[in-house]
């Protein structure tokens, strides 16, 4: 994530910008995230960590879930992709001691049903595009604050979600309240 992404540039023709990085060639920094539906506004919201020195492992999304358990009430049902940090022994047990969280894979090769992945998109591509951070730490302070912002902005968030081709969550019938009768 270090390496920038040069998306636009205005240049005379022939002379192409040179973005100067100053990071090692591996420094990156990781993130997680989740975009949640309350079940009774139908508010997204979203949910993120990052790290600037570990790579996610099965024992890190477990440490996300576990957080994400303790902001969200009820039954949580997340839905996500086939990574290998979403498998495991260690994912197996931690299900099984926590009966309230339930998992929904995705099918393989299909990002364009991954809501995240327009989070991770609009990020990179674009909040991040043409940036040349110093070091990892920059990298991640700006992810971190564009992400906040992004928190706030429940009509981008939305707009997100559009993004992918998996359909936002209908009320069920219990869900639904009706008028009272007179």
């Amino acid at each position: 994530m270090l390496n920038p992404l040069c998306r636009r540039s205005w240049a005379p023709k022939g002379r192409t910008p040179v973005l100067p990085v100053r990071g090692r060639h591996r420094e990156k920094v990781n993130v997680i995230g989740a975009l949640t539906v309350s079940p009774q506004a139908r508010r997204l919201g979203l949910y993120f960590a990052t790290d600037a020195e570990h790579t996610y492992n099965s024992l890190n999304v477990i440490r996300f879930l576990m957080d994400l358990l303790r902001q969200l009430p009820g039954k949580v049902i997340v839905i996500w992709d086939g990574a290998s940090t979403h498998q495991g022994h260690l994912m197996r047990e931690f299900l099984a001691m926590h009966p309230r969280l339930t998992l929904r894979r995705l099918p393989p090769y299909c990002p364009m049903l991954n809501p995240m992945e327009s989070v991770w998109g609009w990020l990179k591509y674009g909040k991040l595009a043409n940036f040349a951070p110093n070091d990892a730490e920059e990298i991640d302070e700006w992810a971190i604050e564009y992400l906040i912002e992004l928190q706030h902005d429940r009509k981008l968030l939305r707009s997100l979600w559009k993004g992918s081709e998996l359909p936002f969550p209908q009320r069920t019938p219990s869900q639904v309240k009706l008028p009272a009768s007179q």
